[in-house]
Order: C-alpha cells, then sequence, then structure tokens
C-alpha cells in the first residue's frame, strides 16, 4: 500500500499530545477495569440534541429509532463504519454484505441506502453529530462512512423514516446520525489483527481525553489496513456458469488469445478452431486493499453561565489499490491484423483476421487501480441560554474532500497503430504479445484514465429552541431556525499518460436557503383518563439556486394509554434535490468504450463477446428531483413486573417514492434486454450515425475514434445510457420489528433480540406510463433478520449474532427461477484482566465473523453470486487498554 498523506511529523505530534493527557490522567485516577461505556458518568454541556428532530431533551413522536449503542459497537469488532451498517436490516443494500468501493471514478465510495430507495444511497442522509458532512467520490456526491472509525463513535441512531422537515434534501428513507464520544477521562488504546483464508488485517487506535467539569477536550487517532482478497481465492466469484447450467460470461481476450476468419474462431496456442476462455473474476481482486488514517477532535467549554461552545472536527486520509480495474476488467486487446503486420500468421489464405488477446504476459496477470481520498470536516457550535427555557445555537459547518482515481487501460490509438504496423519496431504481435518490442508495448501499456474531484460545503444554521407555553399535558415547546448551505465541485479528468494535458475540467456551485419550524404539544398528560398523548408538526422550505423549492411538512403523534405502551404515527412528505455530480454541467460526460461486451441478451451469439459495448456516463441535466409520501403507525411495549426486561417493537411504514433516480440495471444481463421499459436506454447493434448523434459534445474514452469501432467483423454490440435516470416510481410497505429480553441469568445478565424488517409490497415501474412491477416476485427478498444472544457476567462477556437473507425468486434469468437465502452466524467473546497491577484497565477481545464460513447464494451472473456478500470465516483477536 501507499503510505497515507499524513506525514510522520504530523502523526508524532498527535500521539504526544495524547501521551501528555495520559501522563496527567493517569496522576489524576485509578483506572479500573475496561468499563462498558467510557462515558456513563461523563456530563454534556447543555443537552443533548436528538435525531430527528430540532428540539432539544425531545425524542421525535411517533417516530421508530433503531440504535446502535457503544457495548454493541465494541461487540461487532469491525474497524470501518460501514461494515457496522452492514448489521442494520433496514439498510438494505448493505445488510448482510461487506460493503466494498471497488475504485475507479464510479465506484471510489460505497454508501448505505435505508429501503434501498434511488441511486447510491442518496436517498438516506449520513449525519455526524446531528450535522451534514462533505460529499465524496467523483461522479457522486454521496457521503463515506468509513471516515469515521468505530473507536471515536459513542452510538449510532438509524430513523427509518422521511425526515425533510427537520434536515431537508435526502432525508427520504431515513437519517443515520453518527454520535461521537465527546466527553473521556483518561487514554484507550485499541490493538486488533485479524486473519482468514487469503486475507489478514490490522488496526491500532489511542484516544485521549481530559474532563475538568466546564469543558473537556477528546483527541483519537486511529489506523486500520486490511489486504486484498484475490478472485481465484473464492471459487464462487467466477463468470464460469455453464458447469452451473448456467450462461457463458466468460472473456475471450485472454493469453492465449483468439483469432477469427471465415467466421471461424480458433486459438492462439493450437491453432486448431475453438475458443480460449478467460475467467475475469478469478484473475482480479473480489476485495480490495484499503489503508485508511482517521484523527478527531472535540471539545467543549462553558464560556460563562449562558454561553457554551462545542467544536468537533474530524480528518480522514484513505487508499484503495485493486487489482484488475479498468473498465472491461482486464487489460484487453483487439482488433484487425492484416499481411502488412511482420508477425501475421495465417491459418490459410486469409490476408486479415480479428484477433482477442490481453496483455497478461507483460504486465505480470492485472494492473493495480488506486483510489485516494481525503475527507476533512469542522463544525463549532454556539449555545446561548436565554433564561431557563430557551436555548439558541450557531452553527457553522465546513468540509472539504478530495478523491483521486487512477485507472490503467491499453491506448486503443496505439494498440491500433501497432496492429498495423509493417517492421518489427513497429508492430505489435498479439499471438506472443511478450515478443512485441519494447516500446511499442510501453506506447500501449503506459495509459490510464485520471479523475480528481474536489467538493466542498460550507454552512450556517440557526436554532431557536425553548418552552413556548404551558400546555393540558405539559411544556408546549417550539423550534425556529433558518439555514444557508452552499456546495461546490469541482472535476477533472484525462486518459492517457501520466503527464497527460487534462482533457475535461468543470466546476459548479449549489445554494440552498432554508427555513424551518418544529412544534410539540403535549395533548394530555400521563395522569388524564386518556393517557399521555402528545403531537409533534414540523416544516422545512428549501430553495435551491438550480434545483428549485420544496416545502415538507411532517406530523408525528404518541399515545400511551398506559406506562407500559406507546401507540405512534407519522405523515409527511420529503424529496433529494440532485446532486451536483449528477446533473451539473462541472461534471464530467463522456462515451466511454468496453472492449467486450459480457452483458448480452438472450439468444445473443457467442462471438458477440467480442464485440465493444458503448456507454453514455456521466451527469444528465434533465433530472429532477425524487420525492415521496409516507406514513408509518406502530407501537412500542415495554411491561414491568415479572416481564420486566422485555421490550416489542413493530412499525408498519408505506413510502410511496416518485422521480426516483436509478440506473438502468444492465448487471440483470438478458432479463435487462427483455424488459420492454429499459428500451429507451438501450440500442442494440447501433450504427455509426447512431453512436454519434447520441455522444454528440461527449468526450471520448477508449478509442481513437467512433468512426474506427466499425469496418471490422466486430462492431459495437450495444450503446447503453448508463446516466441517473429519473426511473418511474416505488411503492413498498412492510413491517419494522424488534423483540428483546434482558434478565439475570447464571450469575450475570442475559440477553436475547431478534429484530428486522419484512416486505409487505414492493412494486416499481420505470416510467409513469408502465404498469407497477410487483419485485416480491423478482429479485427482492421478502424479509431481512438479525438475532443475538449474549450474556455478560464478571470478566467475561459473550454474544452470538444470526444474519438471515431471505431467498428471492428471479425473472428472465436463464435456467434459474429462484436465489436461495443466506444466513451468517458471527461470534463475539471479551474476557477483562483481573484490576491490579500491568493487566488492570486491560480487555481481551476475539471476534469470528462468519463462523461456519457460508458462501453467498449462486446466481447466473457475470461475478456468479447474489444475496449477500462475505470475506469467508475471518477471526480478528483484539486488547483495549484504559488508563
Amino acid at each position: 500500500m501507499r503510505r497515507s498523506a499524513i506525514s510522520r511529523s504530523q502523526l508524532c505530534c498527535g500521539v504526544a499530545v495524547v501521551a501528555i493527557f495520559a501522563a496527567n490522567a493517569a496522576s489524576a485516577q485509578t483506572a479500573g477495569s475496561v468499563p462498558a461505556d467510557p462515558q456513563a458518568d461523563a456530563t454534556e454541556v447543555g443537552e443533548i440534541v436528538v435525531t430527528g428532530t430540532s428540539l432539544r431533551g425531545v425524542a421525535p413522536s411517533g417516530t421508530n429509532v433503531v440504535t446502535v449503542d457503544r457495548q454493541e459497537i465494541v461487540a461487532s469488532g469491525v474497524s470501518n463504519a460501514n461494515d457496522l451498517l452492514a448489521r442494520v436490516p433496514q439498510i438494505t443494500n448493505q445488510f448482510n454484505t461487506v460493503p466494498i468501493a471497488i475504485g475507479g471514478a464510479g465506484n471510489a465510495t460505497t454508501a448505505p441506502n435505508i429501503r434501498n430507495l434511488g441511486l447510491s444511497g442518496g436517498s438516506t442522509l449520513i449525519l455526524f453529530n446531528g450535522e451534514r458532512v462533505v460529499g465524496s467520490g467523483v461522479v457522486n456526491t454521496t457521503v463515506d462512512p468509513s471516515i469515521f472509525p468505530p473507536q471515536v463513535l459513542q452510538g449510532v441512531e438509524v430513523i427509518p423514516d422521511g425526515g425533510s422537515s427537520v434536515y431537508g434534501s435526502d432525508a427520504v428513507g431515513g437519517v443515520i446520525n453518527f454520535i461521537t464520544r465527546k466527553r473521556y477521562d483518561g487514554v484507550e488504546l485499541i490493538a486488533k489483527a485479524g486473519f482468514g483464508d487469503g486475507y489478514e488485517t490490522r488496526e491500532i487506535g489511542v484516544l485521549g481525553g481530559r474532563d475538568w467539569g466546564s469543558g473537556s477536550v477528546v483527541l483519537a487517532y486511529n489506523y486500520a489496513s486490511h489486504s486484498n482478497i484475490f478472485g481465484a481465492d473464492r471459487d464462487y466469484f467466477t463468470s464460469d456458469q455453464v458447469p452451473n447450467g448456467g450462461s457463458e460470461y466468460r472473456t475471450q481476450n485472454c493469453t492465449p488469445g483468439n483469432f477469427t476468419t471465415g467466421g471461424v474462431t480458433y486459438r492462439m496456442d493450437t491453432r486448431t478452431a475453438g475458443v480460449s476462455y478467460c475467467d475475469l473474476p478469478q484473475t482480479q481482486d473480489f476485495y480490495p486493499a484499503e489503508e485508511r488514517h482517521s484523527v478527531y477532535a472535540a471539545v467543549t467549554q462553558k464560556l460563562s453561565d449562558r454561553l457554551d461552545l462545542d467544536v468537533v472536527s474530524f480528518y480522514s486520509d484513505r487508499t484503495i489499490e485493486r487489482i484488475g480495474e479498468g473498465l472491461g476488467g482486464n487489460i484487453s486487446g483487439s482488433g484487425t491484423i492484416t499481411a502488412a503486420n511482420p508477425y501475421f500468421r495465417p491459418i490459410g489464405a486469409e490476408t486479415s483476421q480479428t484477433v482477442a488477446f490481453d496483455y497478461s504476459s507483460v504486465t505480470g496477470g492485472q494492473q493495480v487501480s488506486t483510489v485516494e481520498a481525503t475527507s476533512f470536516g469542522l463544525i463549532p457550535t454556539l449555545t446561548l441560554r436565554l433564561g431557563d427555557n430557551w436555548r439558541v445555537r450557531a452553527i457553522a459547518n465546513y468540509g472539504r474532500s478530495t478523491t483521486d482515481t487512477v485507472s490503467p487501460q491499453i491506448n486503443p490509438i496505439a494498440q491500433s497503430a501497432a496492429l498495423a504496423g509493417t517492421t518489427t519496431a513497429t508492430a505489435l504481435n498479439p499471438y506472443d504479445v511478450a515478443a512485441t518490442n519494447a516500446s511499442v508495448l510501453a506506447g500501449i501499456l503506459n495509459y490510464a484514465d485520471y479523475a480528481n474531484s474536489v467538493q466542498d460545503i460550507k454552512s450556517f444554521r440557526v436554532v431557536a429552541d425553548g418552552v413556548a407555553f404551558a400546555a393540558p399535558g405539559g411544556d408546549a415547546r417550539l423550534a425556529l431556525g433558518a439555514e444557508y448551505r452552499e456546495t461546490g465541485l469541482e472535476v477533472k479528468s484525462r486518459s492517457g499518460a501520466p503527464n497527460v494535458a487534462t482533457a475535461f475540467s468543470g466546476k459548479d456551485r449549489e445554494t440552498v436557503k432554508s427555513v424551518f419550524a418544529e412544534f410539540y404539544f403535549p395533548l394530555f398528560g400521563p395522569d388524564s383518563a386518556l393517557g399521555a398523548i402528545d403531537i409533534n408538526t414540523s416544516m422545512r422550505m428549501d430553495v435551491y439556486e438550480q434545483a428549485g423549492q420544496t416545502l415538507n411538512p411532517k406530523v408525528g403523534v404518541n399515545w400511551r394509554p398506559f406506562d407500559a405502551l406507546r401507540l405512534r404515527g407519522t405523515w409527511g412528505t420529503s424529496f433529494v434535490a440532485p446532486s451536483l455530480a449528477s446533473f451539473s454541467a462541472g461534471a464530467d460526460r463522456a462515451l466511454q468504450v468496453i472492449p467486450f461486451s459480457p452483458y448480452r441478451a438472450a439468444g445473443s451469439s457467442p462471438f458477440d463477446i467480442l464485440r465493444p459495448t458503448l456507454i453514455l456516463a456521466g451527469s444528465n441535466p434533465d433530472l429532477k428531483p425524487e420525492e415521496s409520501e409516507s406514513y408509518t403507525y406502530g407501537a412500542d411495549w415495554t411491561p414491568s413486573g415479572s416481564l420486566e426486561g422485555f421490550k416489542a417493537s413493530v412499525t408498519y411504514y408505506n413510502i410511496k417514492f416518485t422521480n426516483a433516480i436509478s440506473l438502468p440495471n444492465i448487471l440483470l444481463g438478458p432479463a435487462f434486454y427483455a424488459n420492454p421499459s429499459y428500451q429507451p436506454y438501450f440500442t442494440l447493434n447501433p450504427t455509426q450515425a447512431q453512436v454519434e448523434a447520441a455522444s454528440a459534445g461527449l468526450r471520448l474514452s477508449g478509442a481513437s475514434s467512433i468512426a474506427s469501432l466499425y469496418g471490422g467483423p466486430f462492431p459495437p454490440y450495444v450503446l447503453l445510457d448508463l446516466r441517473g435516470q429519473n426511473l418511474g416510481s416505488v411503492n413498498t410497505s412492510g413491517l419494522d420489528f424488534e423483540l428483546s429480553y434482558r434478565r439475570g441469568v447464571f450469575g450475570g445478565v442475559g440477553l436475547a433480540s431478534v429484530g428486522g424488517t419484512y416486505n409487505l409490497e414492493r412494486e416499481t415501474r420505470i416510467t409513469d406510463n408502465d404498469p407497477f412491477v410487483d419485485r416480491l416476485a423478482n429479485d427482492t427478498p421478502e424479509y431481512l433478520v438479525s438475532a443475538s444472544v449474549g450474556w455478560v457476567g464478571g470478566p467475561v462477556a459473550a454474544n452470538v449474532m444470526v444474519q438471515h437473507n431471505d431467498g428471492f425468486s428471479v425473472v428472465g434469468v436463464p435456467n434459474q427461477t429462484q436465489v436461495a437465502s443466506f444466513t451468517t452466524v458471527n461470534a463475539f467473546a471479551s474476557y477483562t484482566l483481573p484490576d491490579v497491577g500491568w493487566s488492570r484497565g486491560t480487555q481481551l477481545t476475539l471476534n469470528i465473523d462468519n463462523v461456519f464460513d457460508e458462501d453467498p447464494p449462486y446466481f447466473n451472473s457475470a461475478n456468479g453470486y447474489a444475496n449477500g456478500q462475505t470475506l469467508g470465516r475471518v477471526f480478528t483477536l483484539g486488547v483495549r487498554k484504559a488508563f
């Protein structure tokens, strides 16, 4: 891995500061065993702001909140916040998977997506202590949760319900709020090492803090890295589906390669009729290597009896390296060779051949692509107390991110010229690439796609909240606020040698001005004959400079007929404004050429894989905001007496999501082409005139010219429009549920829980003129479930978690009608050493992920699996030391 951009001097200074706090803390306190929650006794400056509301100290009425607390974070053993979210069933696109940012300009980050609405997580709002975070990536602006190492997290709150009436854009599926540790007195060190089949991971972290009553400071540094997992180490990661009765997805661009003449394909090695196939997934990374440095700081201080200061900041530097990246998956070649090439080898009397090959004999198998990303955020907050009941908060927010991607390619112009070369000094030998002149190879292989982006966010928000008047059931509370936010995106891209000039450069900015209000009214108190009833109403208006304006209300109701039972409900509207990366002229737009076609229509010729795929990629200026209307109702039961410790919760949700932005799903293969609603987004056997008309004004990547793609025996197979589109609507409804029971058992405390989400309905349509299609009958599980059993007694703690994805039906997939269910089991154990001498404050941990080493289910596709993802069985040993 490359070294992080953080310098050694910066790192040493950070560790030195923490060491100073460690020395002071060691003399000021008696260290005990590692606490279950290091902040349990901390005193906050001011009141805590609850996720989902602008009111301080009041939970949002009617809302179901899914919480991951500090103990669960420790027990998960993860070193990445994305992996933590993969344990929450409501985050349906990541549950029971290993979220992977595979690299390249289009896949530099992963994004959690509650209810799996919209494109790339854009319908889920990511918050950092209740505030927005700068996005990252080149062709997207989504927030990368991995910038928050789990060591600095106090908890995570997930609200699977619309939140635009409070937060504005993006909160259609819901809100994920990462809450960090702002008070800590002492030093905590962690070290972890994990290993699996062809895989290893490392993490070290130090967190130190001082609390002086009227204020505190917390500093943390975390380093995490993991190796790659090569495709050949996971036999289910394959494009060879023929042995399973599936389709042929392997490529003919191989070593040894193939040549075609007279309509017959021959292997280059044996020079006999037949095909040499290559299984690309087996020759590239299944899971890329990653290295991450993270820094976190928090300062709180009571400036006076009425004024508090709260500042939090973070910095993250992340590098991903993936073998086998590059559009098309490998560094491959194809074209026409004639008798003028000195290396031409006819099979008969022909004077030309179409050749398909790769450069693995020269590159050593695969090239390496990289993503280097940084994120920085600084959020200062001033809180002014006006009397006993009102607070005014002024929050500034600045964030900046950079993303640099390098994806090795071949130089199509140099390759075409070399195939047409007439001397051994200028010609390419496709039959034995390594025998080609070194300068010719350098001209072909010293080539890559380079992309760079800089994103920033600047905002200022003022919120006043407090008691409005005394209501029948208690104090009515009111919040009023205004916000100004500005986001920027600058993108540069180029293709060629490392010093090639920039081919595209664009930038744009968007501003939004917002006003919002929220009112909490306790209609009846707990002593009334009807029980306690409270109502919460909120509304927000957002005016965008480019995307227009929107007004979103929400109403929530709680009814507690008695203490143990809460009945609740919500109704509201939400929206997602198109991001700058998705619609702005400042984002890159290109016609991308892939040298072969792995995703084809049913009945296509096996030789069609040799034909290029053309992709219209980048931003779409015609995008409109996504909109939703949703309602929920549910119940929470927390009995006392003999059932004390038991909790049951159920929530019915119903979402109508329109103008949904998504990509036409080419990964469906034959099912994609068989769907009439996708017909506007592909053209089979496109003519040169059709391609030129569709790509007018766009940058061309992967070919010297459009004309060069025609004239040979293998013209383009398909022209795909894979820009974001407002693809119709999603109607979804279902049940979120949770049962848990905690009680004393075997001299300790036992806890059992089961929770998940059950789809009652999920239907989609691609355009408003199409009928709705039942997705539960095709490609959507009915339910996702997570269950756990744990026990804590004295120095020992243990937990077992089971995660289960229901199987689902598939339509239009050759020789397959069902994808199987997927279940994984994860185990955790910890032991706190005796509270004496050197072992004081020390805890040892063991995590075993995927205990039974289950493989994800088979799917007839180009990668061979679906409905889950896993690294295999992974053992992680850890130690936590508190001073």
